[in-house]
Formats: C-alpha cells, structure tokens, sequence
C-alpha cells in the first residue's frame, strides 16, 4: 500500500505539472487565435480592395479599348497584388499548420489523460480487492477462535480415551511409515516434473513477450506512418485547393479557422472539467487517508488501554490466587506432616509412580496434538486441491480465449489483405485512366502546337504584306502630290500590278477569315474538351480523396483493435503469471506440510514404543505397591475432604485461565488486525510509521509480561497438579486397599476387552485413512497427468502462436512495403497532377491568348472594313483626278470609262495601309500581354 500511495502522489504530481502545461499551451493558443483573427480581418480588407480593383479594371477594359497604351501599368499593380496574396495564403497556410501541430498536441494529451485514468482504476480495484482479503482474513481467524474452545473440550475427553488407543496407534504408525515414504518419492517426482514444465512455460512467456514487444513496435510505426500519409494527403488537398481557387480558398479557410477554433475552445473546456474531476478525486483520497489515520491513531489508543486493563485484572487475579493457594499449601503441609512419617518408606515408590503418569499424561496429548495436526493437514491439502482444480479450469479458460483471440485476428488477417487487393485493382485502374488523360493531353498539346505554328505563319504573311502596303502608300502618296508628266503606258501598268495584288490581298484575307474560323472552332472545341478533363479530374480526384479516406479510417480501426487485442493478452499474461505464482506457493506449502507430517509421525510411533515399555513397568510396579497402600488408609479419608475443596478451586482457575487466554487471543486479533489496518494506510506516512513502531514496541512488551505471566500460571498449574495428583494417589490407593485383588483382576479384563475394542477401532481408522490416501493419490496423479496434458498443449499452442507471430511479422512487413509504393504513387500522382495543373494553365493562356488575338482580329477587321470604305473614296477621287489628267492629256472623253477601272486598282493600296496600322496596335497587344504571361507565371 505505501507503493500504491507513492505512485499515486508521483501520478498526482506528474497531473499537476500536465495541468500547467495544458495552461500555458491554451494562453499561447489564445493569442495566437487572436493573432490569426487580426490576419484574418486584414486579409479579408486587401481581398475586399483586391476585389474593387479587379471589378474596377474590368470595366475599364470594356469602356475603353482604345486605353491599351495604359494598360502595363494596371497590369503591374495587379500582379503586385496578386504576388502579396500569394504571400499572404502563405502566411495563412503556416499558421494553419501550426494549428493542426497544436491539435494533435491536444489529442495526445487527451490520450495520456485517458491511460492515468486507467490507471487510477487499476489502484482502486487493487485497494477494494486488498479490502476485500482483509475481510476474510478476519472472519477465518473468527473461526479458528470458536473453534480452539470445541477443541480444548474434545481434548479433555479423548484423554480418557488415549490410554485405550496407543496399542492401536502403534500398528497405525507401522503402516502409514511406509505409506508416506512412498508419497514422499511420488511426491518429488511430480514436484520435479512441475518444476521443469514451469521453467520451460516461463521460456516460452518470456518468448512471447519478446514478440509481443515487436509487434507493439511495429503497430505504433505503422501508426506513426499512416499519420504521416494523412498529412501529405491534406497538404496535397490544400495545394490543389490552392490552384483552383486562392480567394476562395482564403475564405473557406478562415471559416474552417474559426470553426476549429471553436473546437478547439470545446476541447480545452472539456480537458479543464477533466482536469477538475481528477483533481477533486485526488482531495477525496487525501481526504481518505486522513480519516484511515485518525481512525488508526484511537484504535491504537484504544488498545493501549485494553492491554493495561488486562495487565491489571491479570495482576489482581494472580496475586489473589497467590494468597489462597498460599493458605492451602500451608494448611495441607500442616495436616500432611503427620501423614509424611508414616509414608516415608513408600515415597521413592510414589514418586517413581507420579512421574510415570506425568511421561503418559505428556505423551498423550502430544499425540493428540500430532492427530490433530495431522487432520488439518489432511484438510489443507483437500483445499489446495481445491484450489488447484479452480485454477485448472481457469487456465483451460484462458486458453480457449486466446485460440479464439488467434482466430479473429485470422479473419482480420484476411480482410485485410482482400481490401489490400481491392486497393491495388483500385489503383491500377487509375494508373490506366492517368495514361489515357495524360495521352489525351498530350495530343492536345500537338493540336495546340500546330495551330500555333499556323499563327506565327499568319503573322509572317501579314508582315510581308504590311511591306507591301507600305511600298504602295508611298507610291500613291508620290502620285498624289502631282507628278503629272508620267507616261499612260507606266499608269496602266502600275494598275495591272495593283489589281494582281487586289486580287492576292482577297485571297489572303479569305485564307485569313478561313483560319481564324478554325481557330475559333478548334478553341470552341478545347475549351469543351478543357471543361470535360476538368470535371473528370475533379471526380477522379474526389473519387480518389473519398477512397484514401475510407482506407485511412479502416487503417485506425484495425489500429485501435490491435491496441485492445494487445492489451487483453498483456491482462492475460498478467494473469497467468499470477496464477502460476499461486501454484509455486500452493506446492512449496504442500511440501512443508508433507514434511512436517512425516516428521510428527515418526516423533509419535517413537514415543508409542517408549509408552508402551513404561506402562509395563508400572504394572509392575504397581503390583509391589498394592501391599504397602493398606496402612495409608486411614489417612487418605481425611486427605480425600481436602482434596475435593481443592479439586473445585482447580476447576475455579481453569476456567479464570480459560477467559484469559480468550481474552488474550480477541487481544491479539484486535492487534493483528490494527496493525493490517497501519499496514494498509501508513504507506507514504513517516508519523504514522513511527507510531506503529511504538504500538509494536508497546506490544511486544505486553506480549513478555503476558509471557511471564502465563509462566507464573504454568507453575501454579504445577503445583496444583501436584497436589491433585498425591490427592488422586491416595484416592487410588484407599479403593485398590478396599477392593481385592479380584477387582483388579476383573479391572483388568476389562482393560483387556477395552484395549481389544481399541485395537479393532484403529484398524477401521486406518483402513479409512488408507483408502481416502489412495484415492486422493489416485487422484491427484490424474491431476498430474491433465496437467502434463495441458502443458503440452499450451506448448504447443503457444509454438503455433509463435508461428503465426512470425507470419503476422511477414505479412506486416509486406503490408509496410506496400504502404511504401502506395505512398510513391501518391507523390506520383501528386506530381502528375501538378504537371496537369501547369498543363491546364498553359492550355487557359493559350486559349486566352487565341481569344485576345480573335478579338484583336474581329476588330482588325472592323478596322479593315472602315479603311476599304475610305480607300474605295479615296480611289473614286484619284481616279477622277486621273481621268482629268488624261481628258488633259489625249482630250478623250472615253477614259471616264477607264478611270472607274483604276478605282479597284488603287483600292487595296489604301487597304494595305489601313492593314498595318491595325496590325501595328495588334503587335504592341501581344507584345504586352506576352510580357504579362511570363511575369504571371514566374
């Protein structure tokens, strides 16, 4: 008990120590809440501005296109603020992390919590079951007080009945030598065989504890590593959360922030009214133990006064029976002086007699003693084997518990390893699905590739026919300012030339109008195909997260019952080491036991010889006396008056000397009894040990003067068995004198026919006493044997429980392997789903950039169209100006006719002029959104 108080103040201490840690843990949580709520409120403000200012610019952008020239700048605050959100979700995601470090801080603090509470259990049964031992303890030492009282009665009656019983006795002894001496050999035959079976059941535990120590280790590291999967996989779920969606994603956070938040204020609520119970249970035992102590300090006082009581009616009582026997003595000297000169000559022979009775009456109730003794070990050893049998059918029990344990956890074996193979089918079939996407992708990319190949030559074609525009411009412009003195003949041929290149103009800008229709269709198409390969990989990847999920959650249960599994063999061993513990003590009291017998026994046919050799000398003796005792007569008639007084006061002490003894043993009891009660409440206490140190001093001391007492009385007996026994000498003598010497002769006939009677008795008694030994060898040799039985197959069995271990220690080996390339294929796919995430960037550029150059074609053409106007005016002016020049020239009137030609001749100069000024700002566009792009993406 002073152990248990000692872990328990440890534990209490180590609770305290936890509780101001669980403190300090929670102020720093709530400043760093408070610090993540101040975040919080400035990042929701930049997100609020952010916002405004896209919605700001976006419409800029649809207002004026026109604006372009001030869009780099734009573009540059907007990548500036793009560049501090990611900052920001980075800080974010730092302080989420070390929200979740916290938390599992907490459930492991939760856990410890939950096993010192396990543990406090443990001491409380451990303290009720001591309770409950102590209990019978004192109702056994009850019984055993009400039984010495019987005991003494019976004593006084079978010592009428010894002196017919020891001829009997004698052959007894004869054959129970050889009958223990054979149980002895059997006996160290058997003991030595449970020995060796012990020693090798303790191997084979030793063994299993081994391997009950690897497979907890390797539990807690497939623990360990399934956390650690669990953490990728919400680092890779927060990623991909990341990409699709960061001003979203900021938003869900913060209210998941908040939400674990509250959680966490629940769980530091719930540890804190934990934390109150146990510490309230703790007051409650201190409380305990104060009052176990005051109780032990008045029963201490209370039998510190018990023990001077009884010190003082002892004293008044023996000096009381002082005085009287006192005046007895010396009245019985007076009235026996004159009778001691005439019994002079007779003394010796008297003598001789009184110490012959005094042998007979010693060694009869030391035989009974022996018989008595030898019938509680009879008794013993029927509820050892009691005991045993209970035991047996305990073990058997056990074992039909743990082969049915190794049975389950076949089956779980099995169950696992099928949803392994359903998870291996699982990702194959998405390691195909990947293939196909990725090969899908990349015939995407091809597509994209070429149409971009397209775009450039556009573009190169575009350019050279801006040269061209530009040599034309400059030749209408030289006809413009006025060179009137070229010849017709260099006019008719510049207007061939122009019309071959109108002609070329419209079939390029056919070519062009078809190109950029199977742009538009081939964008159509890859944003349909863009917005498919998203939703499949949005479910493969919710597909994929619910699948991982539900592993995860049967890896913890077959975790957690693996815990309890372990758990429940370690009571079981526990157990089992108790009960193996119980039986080493059983057999080594059994052995005691056997051996103090066999020794009694031998002491008792011993004594029975020397008995019977004295008893024929005082027959003898006796004979030579009869002649003397007639001449004591007279005497003995007025010896017999003071002999009854004296034999009534004999009976008057006896019964004073019984009551004291019982109050001595209710003493001791109560002693006893007090000091289990220190035992079991001063651990932990120094006072308290040193007041049961003085109470023991303080016992032992009574227990000397009770000794000296119980001396004293011893004498007084002497001297009044004395006394009654020259009363009873002459009583006998004054009845062999009165009676003849044919009373003696029928006297001893009958002591023949008793001794007769006597004999036949003991001859039953034996001839029972044999067969309830042999049956009880008999039977315990069956026992022997299903113990042998028994321990062969439990060696067995545990050599097939080793087995399986070992396989158990290969297929979790081979289950961490496939972790392992589970866990490879995880970072594969995470980084094959990050190659698709770039991919599907690169591919929404493309496609925003294929929508810009569109839209920047569409106006182009717009553009085109206005210019084309302007140009065919411009060529209806010049070809008037021409005509009149001609008219001028020739003074014909049929060039009016002619000069409507030259109008679609000059056109497509002042088209290809108007072309690239619209190309010119395209330029510039692309130029600026590449620049945009590249910094967007670095």
């Amino acid at each position: 008990m002073e152990d248990q108080n000692n872990k328990l103040q440890k534990e209490r201490k180590l609770m305290e120590e936890r509780i101001a840690d669980f403190s300090a843990n929670l102020a720093e949580e709530e400043e760093k809440s408070k610090n993540l709520t101040k975040l919080k409120n400035k990042h929701e403000s930049m997100i609020s501005e952010l916002e405004v200012r896209l919605k700001k610019e976006e419409k800029g952008r649809q207002e004026s296109p026109i604006s372009k020239p001030n869009s780099p700048r734009r573009r540059r605050s907007y990548r500036n603020a793009l560049a501090r959100l990611e900052d920001e979700t980075a800080q974010k995601n730092n302080a989420l992390k070390k929200i979740r470090e916290l938390e599992g801080h907490i459930s492991d603090l939760q856990e410890d919590l939950d096993s010192e509470r396990a543990a406090r259990n443990k001491a409380e049964k451990i303290k009720r079951d001591l309770g409950e031992e102590l209990e019978a303890l004192k109702s056994e030492l009850e019984d055993t007080l009400d039984t010495t009282a019987t005991q003494q009665e019976l004593r006084a009656k079978r010592e009428q009945e010894v002196t017919l019983l020891k001829r009997a006795i004698e052959e007894e002894n004869r054959t129970h030598e050889a009958q223990v001496q054979e149980m002895r050999q059997k006996h160290t035959q058997v003991v030595e065989e449970l020995t060796d079976q012990f020693e090798q059941a303790k191997r084979v535990k030793s063994n299993l504890e081994k391997a009950k120590q690897a497979l907890e280790k390797e539990t807690s590291e497939l623990t360990m590593e399934v956390r650690s999967l669990c953490q990728a996989k919400q680092d890779g779920e927060n990623k991909r959360k990341k990409l699709e969606n960061q001003v979203v994603d900021l938003q869900t956070r913060f209210s998941d922030s908040e939400k674990q938040k509250a959680e966490l204020g629940d769980r530091c609520a719930k540890t804190t009214a934990e934390l109150e119970s146990v510490t309230s249970l703790l007051n409650e035992a201190e409380s305990k133990n104060i009052k176990l102590s005051k109780d032990v300090t008045s029963v201490s006082s209370q039998l510190q006064d018990t023990q001077e009581l009884l010190a003082e009616e002892k004293r008044d009582r023996s000096f009381s029976c002082q005085q009287s026997y006192g005046k007895h003595v010396s009245t019985l000297n007076i009235q026996l002086s004159d009778a001691k000169k005439k019994l002079d000559e007779m003394c010796g022979n008297i003598e001789f007699l009184e110490e012959g009775k005094k042998r007979l009456q010693r060694d009869l109730e030391a035989a009974n003693t022996q018989f008595e003794e030898k019938a509680s070990a009879y008794d013993k050893m029927e509820k050892t084997k009691n005991r045993l049998q209970q035991e047996l059918e305990d073990t058997l029990m056990d074992l039909d518990n743990q082969r049915q344990i190794v049975s389950n956890l076949e089956k779980k074996q099995k169950k696992f390893d099928q949803m392994l193979a359903e998870e291996k089918s699982i990702s194959s079939k998405f390691a195909e699905e990947r293939d196909r996407a990725e090969a899908e992708a990349r015939e995407k990319e091809t597509k994209a590739l070429s149409l971009g190949r397209a775009l450039e030559e556009a573009q190169d074609s575009r350019e050279e026919l801006e040269r061209v525009n530009k040599a034309l411009r400059m030749e209408m412009e030289d006809l413009i300012q006025g060179h009137v003195g070229k010849s017709v003949h260099e006019l008719e041929k510049s207007k061939r030339g122009l019309d071959a290149q109108v002609e070329e103009m419209k079939t390029q800008l056919e070519e062009l109008e078809d190109e950029l229709q199977a742009a538009e269709d081939a964008k159509l198409r890859l944003e349909v195909n863009m917005q498919a390969l998203k939703a499949q990989f949005e479910r493969d990847l919710q597909g994929r997260d619910e699948m991982g999920e539900e592993k995860k959650r049967q890896l913890i249960k077959q975790v957690r019952e693996l815990e309890t599994e372990l758990e429940d063999e370690r009571k079981q061993r526990t157990s089992a080491a108790a009960a193996k513990k119980k039986l080493e003590t059983d057999m080594k009291d059994l052995e005691a036991q056997i051996e103090t017998s066999n020794k009694g026994r031998d002491e008792a046919i011993k004594q029975l010889r020397k008995l019977q050799a004295q008893m024929k000398d005082y027959q003898r003796e006796l004979e030579d006396a009869r002649a003397a005792r007639e001449e004591v007569l007279i005497t003995a008639k007025e010896s017999e008056k003071k002999a009854k007084g004296l034999e009534a006061e004999l009976f008057q002490m006896q019964e004073d000397l019984a009551a004291a003894e019982r109050a001595r043993k209710q003493a001791e009891a109560e002693r006893d009894e007090l000091s289990d009660e220190l035992a079991s409440n001063s651990s932990g206490k120094s006072a308290l040990a040193d007041e049961k140190r003085r109470l023991e001093a303080k016992i032992s001391q009574l227990e000397e003067e009770l000794e000296e007492e119980q001396g004293n009385m011893e004498l007084l007996n002497d001297r009044l068995r004395k006394s009654t026994q020259q009363v009873d000498q002459l009583n006998i003598e004054l009845q062999t004198e009165r009676s003849t010497s044919q009373k003696n002769e029928s006297a001893r006939q009958l002591m023949e026919r008793q001794n007769k009677e006597l004999k036949a008795k003991l001859q039953e008694m034996e001839n029972q006493v044999k067969s309830k030994f042999k049956s009880s060898i008999t039977a315990l040799e069956a026992k022997v044997v299903q113990l042998e039985e028994q321990l062969e197959q439990e060696s067995r069995d545990k050599q097939a429980n080793a087995k399986s271990i070992r396989q158990k220690d290969k297929k979790m080996k081979d289950l961490i392997m496939q972790v392992e390339d589970e866990r490879k294929q995880a970072e594969q796919y995470k980084d094959q789903a990050d190659k698709a995430n770039v991919r599907m960037k690169q591919l929404k550029r493309q496609l925003e950039e294929s929508e810009e150059e569109s839209q920047r074609a569409t106006a182009s053409r717009r553009k085109l169209q206005r210019e084309l106007d302007e140009a065919t005016e411009a060529n209806d002016s010049m070809s008037r100006e021409v005509t009149t020049l001609k008219n001028k020239l020739r003074g014909n009137p049929e060039p009016k006719e002619r000069g409507i030609e030259p109008s679609y001749g000059s056109a497509p100069r002042r088209i290809g002029g108007g072309r690239r000024v619209i190309d010119d700002a395209s330029e510039e566009e692309t130029d600026s959104q590449s620049d945009f792009n590249g910094k967007s993406t670095e």
